[in-house]
């Protein structure tokens, strides 16, 4: 496979790659880190994170990133759009915020992950696994008017991100949602290892959903260790704890046809390593990050 093949993939890293989940955490590293490691691995695009991980103050956010040769693809949102209007004014704090530092830094993507049904900690509970016929349509009609008020407030486009333990997980939900959902203000934030943790084929679905496809996350899942979460009905938190997502190209699903099949499409995307590893030991994720960049490369990325 030629370099040019893959010429409109736009490769780059993110904070979850060096185990970070939260805005503050004593077992992450610091934010300088993991900026200086990003850089050192080759990649030149990097997303936001969890909001106030990185500088919030887009001069020093720029001056940071920008003195190591590093730009934002994009920043990320949580959701819960399927408990209807009762929570748009507090899901629009937290995304407009967000949204106004994506804008600020010249990206033109913003990631919304939807609401788990259970806490990715504990396993507690939290609602039921399945929505109601209104649900859909509260996360439908949500998700949309979050689109168009991003495009027309920020200039964003907004990628909901598939994501385990959450209502749009499965290739049934995915595809549910997506015929739900106005192509022209919902695209898909596709997780390669996301997907596949869920059952679902990545190449299928480019194929068949191509024109929704605004993003990727790119990341493998252990076949192994993902058959012992599904047989335990372990947590999606304790299942990354445990290993089950891993390095390419270790795992599942191969993301060389992955890229193939996104290469087709004939547009430019925005290709983000994504390798769930919270929480980690600090020197770890640097070997790794230069180690799938150089993998990546082979595959012509």
């Amino acid at each position: 496979m030629t370099l040019s093949r893959m010429s409109r993939i736009r490769i780059g890293s993110a904070p979850d790659s060096w185990g970070v989940w939260f805005p503050d955490d004593p077992r992450q590293v610091p934010w300088q880190r993991f900026l200086d490691e990003v850089s050192q691995s080759g990649y030149e695009w990097i997303e936001l994170g969890p909001y106030g991980y990185l500088p919030t103050d887009p001069e020093l956010l720029s001056e940071e990133t920008g003195r190591r040769g590093l730009k934002v693809s994009a920043g990320t949102v949580f959701t819960g759009l399927h408990h209807g209007p009762a929570v748009w004014d507090e899901t629009w704090a937290h995304v407009s915020r967000v949204a106004e530092l994506t804008r600020a830094t010249g990206a033109e993507h913003l990631v919304v992950i939807p609401s788990f049904w259970r806490d990715d900690k504990t396993g507690k509970v939290l609602e039921d696994r399945e929505l109601t016929a209104g649900q859909w349509r509260q996360l439908a009609s949500g998700t949309e008017r979050l689109g168009r008020e991003i495009r027309e407030r920020y200039g964003l486009r907004i990628v909901v991100h598939p994501h385990a333990d959450t209502h749009i997980d499965t290739e049934e939900n995915v595809t549910r949602f997506l015929d739900a959902t106005d192509p022209d203000l919902v695209a898909l934030c596709l997780d390669t290892g996301h997907y596949a943790y869920c059952g679902g084929d990545n190449v299928k679905l480019i194929e068949t959903y191509g024109a929704r496809i605004g993003y990727l996350h790119l990341k493998q899942v252990d076949p192994e260790i993902l058959a012992e979460v599904r047989a335990e009905e372990i947590p999606f938190g304790p299942a990354v704890a445990r290993g089950v997502m891993c390095e390419p190209p270790a795992g599942e699903p191969a993301l060389e046809p992955v890229l193939d099949a996104a290469q087709q499409l004939g547009v430019e995307l925005f290709a983000i390593v994504e390798q769930d590893m919270y929480p980690c030991p600090p020197d770890q994720p640097l070997p790794i990050a230069r180690r799938t960049r150089a993998y990546l490369r082979s595959c012509g990325a």
